[in-house]
């Protein structure tokens, strides 16, 4: 009687478990001649300290996984009735040889590909942001009346913001332009208005047209109002000839 199994034919359930648990043991046999040792857990040598006992753990899980993947990467053209369970009693054997290793590598590659994939949407917000950009790199501030924000840059990189502002109401409009920082008052006032506190107040016209501390949720009378953190921000990071520039 010949011992030869027919391709159409399926190992019982016994003879999968068998060959996991098989192949299991020789790859346990494997792990334990590829490291130094095959123990779940390594000795405590006296006179070691917790770091120099953390590399050695380290560089044994990375010993057990290199087998590991070069376990895996033998078995992959089996066909899948055989190489399920085989790589399965492969990866169970790495688990009992070095526990969380794995899991541990796996959540560290998906925390790398989530870091990779938020490097990739910033990069393509900031080409939008570029391409819809209107303010020329050699503006300091850039104000968009339209969206009511404004943000610093240096060189066209944005280095603050963009934060959320008002600007002035009809027949008080902010003007659009090319403006220049011409002066700072750090406690100003509006006499044109009943000495209204204006804090941080950092010029841009000489027609009183100003960046200064002031609530967001209604138009001005032509300043840029902003909440107190972003006025501060501005007033101590503007200079006199630093340019601005308003659409």
């Amino acid at each position: 009687m010949s011992n030869y199994i027919g391709t159409h034919r399926r190992p019982s359930r016994t003879g999968r478990r068998a060959a996991s648990f098989g192949i299991a043991f020789l790859a346990a046999s494997s792990l334990g001649s590829g490291v130094a040792s095959a123990q779940p857990a390594l000795p405590t040598i006296p006179g070691t300290s917790p770091q120099e006992l953390n590399q050695a753990r380290e560089n044994f899980n990375n010993g057990v996984l290199g087998v590991r993947d070069g376990a895996i990467r033998d078995t992959n053209n089996l066909p899948d009735e055989a190489r399920v369970p085989v790589q399965q009693g492969i990866d169970d054997t790495t688990n009992f040889v070095a526990s969380g290793a794995l899991q541990k590598r796996e959540d560290a590659r998906i925390a790398a590909q989530q870091k990779a994939d938020a490097a990739r949407a910033a990069a393509a917000a900031a080409a939008r942001a570029r391409a819809n950009n209107p303010c020329p790199p050699s503006a300091r501030a850039c104000v968009d009346l339209a969206n009511n924000r404004t943000w610093l840059q240096n060189n066209g990189k944005i280095t603050y913001g963009p934060v959320t502002m008002s600007h002035g109401k009809p027949g008080q409009e902010t003007p659009r332009g090319n403006f220049t920082v011409q002066y700072k008052v750090r406690d100003e006032v509006s006499r044109e208005f009943n000495n209204a506190p204006m804090p941080f107040a950092t010029y841009f016209t000489n027609r009183g047209h100003a960046f200064h501390q002031g609530t967001t949720n209604t138009q001005s009378a032509g300043c840029v109002r902003m909440n107190r953190a972003d006025a501060e921000f501005y007033f101590n990071n503007l200079n006199p000839g630093d340019r601005v520039f308003i659409w």
